[in-house]
């Protein structure tokens, strides 16, 4: 059991490490080509950012399954199976449609037709769903076209649903991350547990699609250096819903041969252990109601349901007082808590302390929502770690002493910064509210004048 962890592990850190180091010259490019699309009325960032980040996790992508390849105990996995392949033929027509996007801004409808031909090219070569297990009635054979026409359907949604809901920095790296890491629980039970081969592409699928989102989350949280694009939004959305494909309706109930009886009544007592049907929609829930609400919003607006707009999620916390970094802790703990939750259920699904656990994070969750303008704190050895913001002040009576010389030098710049070139004292300032959309967060420690003298610094620099 060790060694296919360390396989694992091993996949996951290479792909990682690759997404990592490709990501700064992958900016450079970006910055180079012009990928620098100007602020629109319903970004959040106050900069211009380059995108084309979906470069450097395709480059992941790739060197993780090339290192999969050559490791023992997953070369089974192309040997036996077609779906790695299938993988990366849809993951490339994709990723390149997403470059396109992030250049050249292509239409909606455009890219919704290259989605629904990256997803027919997947299963095509044998990545498809090919029954359902239904309760009550046992496992149900799909035809070829009603498998290619569920296929397709959940690998759209899934890609739209991880793309609607790149709205702040890290959100979705962040999500699909913890999602992958729910379903590569799951799968590797199901593989290593019950020794199921077909759970075997869906586990590498997983621990490939963590090592994407960890190799550039750290130049993507906030404030981003980089974004990830429709480049990488489409193709992380891809991956994961490849992954629950893999191992959704390729399991037979049979085969774990834990209840006794006829099929229909195997299928109905093991529901829980067919989480999987419903496993997709549980990790992306959040963006899935995202996009319903979405879609229900602009119809009923009368726009079109591709218009873009700031009624997300993510944007309504930020208009309740909520800061940048805490909207995206926000989405990251209902994620989790939807994501393994489920997979908890599925493996005890007779233990009622999994219930209440889900129902006492649940509480916690509401609690904190609704009470936006609370900072935590970090304890004093942790302070260190932590950014300023989250330190705890000290007293009046416990400040350190300091040379009056040297405090009086080290305000002589502020000063001067503060008093105007004739000499006189500036004009008050009026107080930002806590909350107003948008000057929450990381970057609302000074004065917002300067985004705006950046950005007219930038324009006319170019």
């Amino acid at each position: 059991m060790g060694q296919p962890v360390r396989d694992y592990l091993l996949t996951l850190c290479v792909t990682a490490a690759v997404t990592y180091l490709l990501t700064g010259p992958v900016r450079k490019f970006a910055i180079a080509v012009g990928a620098m699309p100007a602020i629109r009325a319903r970004d959040v960032h106050r900069e211009p950012t380059p995108r084309l980040g979906g470069i450097a996790m395709f480059g992941g992508l790739c060197a993780g399954l090339i290192v999969a390849d050559h490791l023992a105990n997953l070369d089974g996995v192309f040997e036996l199976s077609s779906e790695p392949r299938a993988l990366l033929s849809g993951a490339a027509l994709i990723w390149l449609i997403g470059v396109l996007d992030d250049k050249f801004e292509i239409d909606a409808l455009i890219k919704l037709g290259g989605q629904m031909i990256a997803a027919a090219v997947m299963v095509l070569q044998g990545l498809t769903i090919l029954w359902l297990p239904i309760p009550g009635v046992g496992t149900v054979p799909l035809t070829q076209w009603q498998g290619t026409l569920l296929t397709v359907a959940l690998v759209v949604i899934t890609i739209n649903a991880v793309n609607f809901v790149d709205g702040l920095d890290g959100l979705a790296a962040g999500m699909v991350c913890i999602a992958s890491a729910a379903l590569f629980l799951y799968t590797y039970r199901l593989w290593y547990g019950y020794g199921i081969e077909a759970a075997a592409p869906a586990t590498l699928f997983t621990a490939i699609l963590m090592g994407m989102c960890l190799g550039f989350l750290p130049h993507n949280m906030h404030p981003a250096r980089i974004f990830m694009g429709d480049s990488g939004s489409m193709l992380i959305g891809l991956v994961l819903a490849a992954g629950a494909i893999s191992v959704t309706g390729q399991v037979d109930p049979d085969a774990m041969k834990l209840f006794a009886g006829s099929e229909r009544q195997a299928t109905h007592a093991m529901l829980p252990v067919f989480i999987p049907l419903l496993l997709p929609l549980t990790i992306i829930a959040i963006p899935a109601a995202d996009l319903v609400l979405a879609i229900v919003r602009r119809t009923w607006n009368g726009q079109s349901p591709f218009a873009a707009d700031r009624g997300h999620l993510h944007h309504r916390l930020l208009e309740i007082g909520h800061s940048h970094s805490r909207s995206v802790l926000i989405m990251y703990f209902w994620s989790a808590l939807i994501a393994f939750g489920a997979v908890g259920y599925s493996v005890h699904s007779t233990s009622m302390w999994i219930v209440l656990l889900i129902v006492g994070l649940s509480a916690l969750g509401l609690i904190l929502l609704l009470m936006p303008r609370f900072t935590p704190r970090a304890p004093r050895w942790a302070e260190r770690f932590v950014p300023p913001r989250y330190r705890r002040r000290r007293r009046r009576g416990a400040e350190p002493q300091v040379d009056p010389s040297q405090a009086l030098e080290s305000q002589q710049g502020p000063l001067d910064d503060q008093m105007g070139h004739n000499g006189h004292d500036p004009a008050p300032q009026a107080p930002i509210a806590a909350g107003v959309s948008g000057v929450n967060g990381a970057t609302a420690i000074g004065h917002r004048s300067r985004f705006a003298d950046r950005r007219k610094a930038d324009s006319t620099r170019r």
